[in-house]
């Protein structure tokens, strides 16, 4: 009898032991698991506990997080963790790489394929094969299969998995544009439809008296994201080829859609506040005091962060996101991703790491302190209120690489920052001809791909 009492208790454990292991992406260790030391280089993340400055609450910091949820499935697994800040993350990251000191790292997108374009970083189509528990069928389509940031250029290789969204959604300020009397935009309005609402609304507000101003984006950025939004509305594609062999690309940038482009943000940069072409201006942009009709390429975060420090929900229904302005609410969207250096050490250990810190769990906790946007197709984590959210993943579903793309390297190194300085001059009413300028950009092109090696 006492055999037979032993017996059961012994399957019992068995199958609550296989029950507990059940619906995970990533199996606990106590099977033998993977083994070793991981180095993981964070750009951005917070490791300690603390207060956050936006919402004022307490935060849960990576330390914590990991020492409850990741150390009970991965006994075996000794992390190393390097945080470092966005400021100079690029030059540190590439000398961690170069100097063979990282296994794992989260980073940008531009500079992660930069960084596969130079073979320091690893496939990872091999341990996608081989891992039955690994499903990339929870990530955005638009995010997995068409994004620079993960995939090779050519789009055959995976090199990294998506970890965290950028919010670039149009929004719009509905409490002014019923002091002006201007009907809503739609869903999904395009640059003509946002242009002639900005306009209607500059100047001396009908009812305040107070200063508003139609529309602000960023007049300094750093990836031109509401430039590469107006390529995809007026079909400028810019360039014909491919981003795998930039020398043989046929360059289109003084095309007559080019021009629509930059005549659209000539006319639209003197209804900016004039700080916007240093990315200033809209301080109070989703709060009460806001004087800016429309802005574009927006992530909410004043709203959100209002929200979830007063549950107060008169901003979150003042303020309404909108699709962006490709032609189905499309544009740019940046990609974080987590990628695997060429010469990790331990390739096993390092895949689970990667795959934990990118996935369900991880991207929870992340939303959940720190607001970060999940790369997820279903994340059931989401605030009810967090309607930006809901906004953005609609838009990142869609999204699609282009040449006109950050990672392209003329794109970063000339056209971007030439755009930025023509729209700095328009909001002065300075702007040179639209095909002037765009025709002197393409001779720089061609220029720039012909002396290529």
């Amino acid at each position: 009898m006492k055999k037979i009492v032993l017996a059961a208790l012994a399957i019992f454990m068995a199958l609550s032991l296989a029950a507990c292991a059940g619906g995970n992406n990533n199996p606990p260790a106590t099977d033998g698991g993977p083994e070793g030391t991981v180095r993981v280089a964070l750009a951005g993340w917070t490791l300690e506990n603390g207060i956050d400055p936006l919402t004022g609450n307490n935060s849960v910091g990576l330390n914590e997080f990991l020492e409850k949820n990741f150390k009970p499935k991965y006994p075996n697994i000794k992390l190393e963790i390097y945080q470092i800040p966005w400021e100079n993350a690029k030059a540190k990251q590439s000398a961690m790489l170069l100097s063979k000191d990282v296994d794992v790292m989260y980073t940008g997108g531009a500079y992660a394929a930069q960084w596969y374009q130079e073979g320091l970083l690893r496939d990872i189509d091999d341990l996608i094969d081989v891992d039955t528990d690994f499903d990339p069928s929870i990530y955005l389509n638009g995010v997995w299969n068409n994004s620079y940031s993960t995939k090779s250029l050519d789009g055959t290789k995976q090199f990294g998995i998506p970890a965290v969204l950028g919010r670039r959604m149009t929004i719009y300020d509905k409490k002014l544009f019923e002091d002006w009397g201007v009907e809503p935009l739609s869903a999904k309005a395009t640059p003509e439809e946002i242009l002639t609402a900005a306009k209607k609304m500059t100047g001396k507000n009908p009812k305040t008296g107070e200063d508003n101003y139609g529309i602000y984006w960023s007049g300094n950025t750093i990836n031109g994201s509401t430039m590469v939004a107006l390529t995809l509305a007026f079909n400028a594609s810019g360039a014909e080829g491919s981003l795998s062999d930039m020398k043989n690309i046929k360059w289109q940038l003084n095309s007559p859609e080019m021009v629509k482009v930059m005549d659209w943000l000539k006319e639209a940069a003197p209804l900016a506040p004039p700080g916007f072409v240093n990315a200033q201006g809209a301080e109070n942009f989703g709060l009460s005091k806001n004087n800016i009709a429309i802005a574009l390429d927006n992530n909410a975060g004043s709203t959100m962060s209002d929200f979830r420090t007063t549950k107060d929900k008169a901003n979150l229904d003042r303020f309404v996101p909108a699709m962006n302005m490709g032609p189905n609410g499309e544009s740019w969207v940046a990609v974080d991703p987590f990628v695997m250096a060429k010469d990790a050490k331990n390739v096993e250990a390092s895949w689970e790491v990667m795959k934990f810190l990118a996935g369900y769990e991880t991207q929870k906790h992340n939303y959940q302190y720190f607001s970060y946007t999940p790369t997820l197709k279903s994340p059931d984590f989401i605030l009810p209120e967090d309607k930006y959210v809901q906004e953005a993943l609609k838009i990142a579903d869609l999204a699609h690489s282009k040449l006109m793309d950050e990672v392209n390297p003329f794109f970063q190194s000339d056209i971007n920052s030439a755009v930025n300085g023509f729209i700095s001059e328009a909001a002065k009413g300075n702007a040179p001809d639209s095909k002037a300028f765009l025709d002197g950009l393409q001779k720089r092109a061609e220029n720039w791909s012909k002396n290529l090696k």
